[in-house]
């Protein structure tokens, strides 16, 4: 990609929002701030982690995580509960997003691909996780909100631990 059109990109206000947005997403995860970070979608967002690395039919294949945003608050809830073992001694973590490319925009979306790596620490245990993610932000009456995340992990045909907190 040149200068110039990297330049361009970021020159539009609505694609620095999306970073600021994915920016504050990660800032509530590691916070374990699920309410806040479930009141950054927009009605029928989707939050995906698929196992084929390839795969854009979330659908049609097989995913460790396909929510909508009933799946999404079942999984705050487990999360929250203090009832699941996800939730008892939930791990602490530190995610680093970086690397944003602006995959597409249209008149009311910006699609924005990075880079993260999240370490977890729970139990005398740490574990590194590195992914290709997309967000989709769209824009609302009442803001920027994520419509689609899509959570590329580097090993996700590789046996992944439960890990007790979100991506």
């Amino acid at each position: 990609m040149s200068t110039d059109l990297m330049t361009a990109q970021f020159a539009d206000t609505r694609v620095l929002q999306a970073i600021e947005l994915i920016w504050h997403e990660a800032a509530l995860l590691d916070a374990k701030d699920y309410q806040a970070w479930d009141a950054l979608w927009t009605e029928g967002g989707r939050y995906v982690i698929p196992i084929d690395p390839d795969t854009d039919d979330f659908d049609g294949s097989l995913n460790m995580v396909n929510d909508d945003t009933r799946m999404r608050r079942m999984r705050i809830e487990r999360l929250t509960s203090g009832y699941s073992m996800s939730a008892l001694a939930a791990a602490r973590t530190v995610r680093t997003v970086s690397r944003f490319t602006v995959e597409e925009r249209t008149e009311d979306s910006v699609t924005v691909r990075s880079a993260q790596i999240l370490v977890g620490f729970k139990r005398d245990d740490q574990q590194t996780l590195a992914a290709d993610v997309t967000h989709r932000i769209r824009y609302t009456e009442s803001g920027p909100r994520l419509d689609l995340k899509v959570i590329r992990l580097v090993n996700s045909q590789a046996a992944v631990n439960a890990s007790g907190y979100l991506l």
